[in-house]
């Protein structure tokens, strides 16, 4: 058996033209633009070039970009009073402050001060409550993405069998929120799983969530199974440099799974579409209007 795979770079382009389509629709029929404010504290390489790339592509689909960089030494009062600032700001539906934080800030107390309606990470305790009681939430984005591509290689995912592996607050815990909502069985495993193999091997769908390279071979798959792959990891090659791979071996894998996302290429791309997405449904809830169809869970 040879696998599907599941494009996420097409995907992602797929949904930031539905994104761009909503925005234009706000725009001509209600005068409004949605408005996505990233805040960075910091000068870490990785999350420049992240920033960077999420106002890039917030500008493409029509949507307000505005970044706030900030030094790292900011103070922890000085950085809630921006935020309280962008709260009451109506022309900003959507907030993001970029993790991870300098350590002499509390990143709990940080994410909490963002207004639930706003918060389009989705981390804020109050949404990671409404998204485990079933009702209408901000989602994070990484899991949003994963559940977009499921549903569109499977159509239903009702009464499938779907194995988590990790359990952060990122993206374990609130993928297998949503699993949940789409009435799948849902098993949380870890790394205090006891016969971690025998349990994914019983999974319809597998979502490898744990940071660790090519952790899943493919003798742990159920043939046929669809697998998404969240890990990215930078290991070294043989012969000098090094390569991306996930949190699954992609080519044994690949020979046994009816379905899988590639690294790069697959999950990666879609957590800043799902951002965008997010960023329309915040504007649209704001302002009394039904969230876009297809672009939330």
């Amino acid at each position: 058996m040879s696998a599907t795979v599941i494009d996420g770079k097409a995907f992602a382009a797929k949904v930031r033209g539905q994104v761009a389509t909503h925005v234009t629709a706000l725009k001509n029929d209600h005068g409004i633009t949605p408005g996505l404010a990233v805040v960075l504290v910091g000068e870490d390489p990785a999350s420049q070039v992240y920033v960077r790339s999420k106002g890039k592509m917030t500008v493409e689909v029509g949507m307000k970009s505005v970044e706030h960089k900030l030094d790292a030494d900011t103070s922890e009062a000085d950085l809630l009073a921006l935020i309280q600032k962008l709260n009451d700001d109506a022309q900003i539906h959507g907030i993001l402050v970029q993790l991870p934080l300098p350590d002499h800030l509390d990143e709990d107390l940080v994410i909490n001060s963002i207004d639930p309606a706003k918060d389009v990470d989705g981390f804020h305790i109050s949404n990671v409550g409404l998204l485990g009681t079933g009702q209408d939430s901000m989602v994070p984005c990484t899991p949003l993405g994963c559940l977009m591509m499921l549903r569109d290689h499977h159509g239903s995912l009702s009464g499938m069998d779907a194995v988590v592996i990790g359990r952060s607050n990122i993206v374990g815990k609130p993928m297998a929120q949503l699993l949940l909502g789409d009435s799948c069985t849902v098993t949380i495993a870890h790394s205090r799983t006891k016969d971690l193999a025998e349990v994914v091997r019983r999974a319809d769908i597998v979502v490898a969530a744990v940071g660790r390279p090519q952790m899943v071979p493919g003798d742990w798959i159920k043939p046929g199974a669809t697998v998404i792959d969240v890990g990215i990891n930078r290991i070294d090659k043989p012969e000098g440099g090094t390569r991306l791979v996930g949190d699954v071996d992609y080519e044994s894998c690949a020979a046994v799974a009816g379905a899988i996302t590639p690294v790069p290429g697959g999950v990666g791309p879609m957590t800043i579409a799902c951002l965008l997405a997010n960023t329309v449904t915040a504007c649209c809830r704001a302002n009394g209007l039904p969230a876009p169809e297809g672009l939330t869970a």
